[in-house]
């Protein structure tokens, strides 16, 4: 037992010293030391997320634990956006690292999470926790979209584009709750790379937010109320929606892993002591 967590350890730490490798080169190399690069270092965060989660499912040859509606979210808010990233400068870094490197990061990102839905509702059906894992993610995609429509930026100078861009940062926002919704209802512990995915993507989100933050007054949109950019409201006002929603979750992982290192699981509570 002492060696397979030791083996684990290692494998988690490999992991993260790659994406450690990969973060800097981006930002030294692709964004040569621009802030703006901060914004490509968050997708490239999302894409070490879904990895974890990868090694997650083949580690342990089963899809317990994974919510495929949170997966279901994640394809759905990275197809809104790339709908406007691959063709469209508006919601890219201005750096180099938006050339390509930025769409590239999310095409790897979609194409993890889609491998991720197969595993997990058709490769290990057998194991899935449909009954457990069942955050209303349709119910979700239609508010995002309404909410989209109404609080949209014109960065790109076109509507629909506009729209969807913002529907898919709406929906990465409560992507995460169908999976602490599912985490909840299975005993509310977290092991150890299902929590590291979690992290990751906050962590990926707090950088995203940070680089919106920075880009305040370049930030524009078709005034409701003369005077009040509600664009700009929305965009920070989501990312800092995420970071509360995972507030529970961040302190319980950070005691955890000063605790007992890169292995430990997670404790949430269960449905009864969580408002999920």
């Amino acid at each position: 037992m002492a060696t397979e967590k030791a083996g684990s350890t290692v494998n988690v730490a490999a992991t993260y010293t790659v994406f450690l490798g990969l973060l800097l080169v981006t930002y030294h190399l692709f964004g040569q030391g621009n802030f703006s690069s901060i914004f490509t270092i968050s997708v490239l965060l999302q894409c070490l997320a879904f990895t974890l989660l990868t090694a997650k499912a083949v580690s342990s040859g089963s899809a317990s634990g994974i919510s495929a509606r949170a997966l279901t979210l994640d394809c759905f808010a990275l197809c809104c956006q790339l709908s406007s990233t691959v063709w469209l400068q508006g919601y890219l870094p201005a750096d180099a690292s938006g050339d390509w490197l930025f769409q590239m990061l999310q095409i790897c990102a979609l194409m993890l999470a889609v491998w991720l839905l197969h595993y997990v509702l058709v490769k290990h059906s057998a194991t899935y926790q449909s009954e457990a894992d069942s955050c209303p993610v349709g119910r979700l995609m239609l508010l995002c979209f309404v909410l989209a429509a109404i609080l949209h930026s014109d960065l790109n100078a076109r509507p629909l584009f506009d729209i969807l861009w913002m529907t898919g940062l709406f929906a990465s926002v409560v992507a995460v709750l169908p999976q602490l919704w599912l985490v909840t209802r299975t005993g509310g512990s977290a092991d150890s790379l299902t929590s590291h995915y979690i992290a990751s993507l906050a962590v990926g989100r707090a950088l995203s937010g940070l680089f919106m933050f920075a880009a305040w007054e370049d930030i524009t949109c078709d005034e409701i109320i003369t005077g009040f950019n509600h664009a700009v409201w929305a965009i920070n006002g989501a990312h800092l929606l995420h970071l509360v929603l995972l507030g529970d979750f961040a302190w319980q992982y950070v005691k955890a892993m000063a605790k007992t290192g890169l292995t430990s699981s997670v404790e949430l509570g269960d449905e009864s002591t969580l408002w999920v």
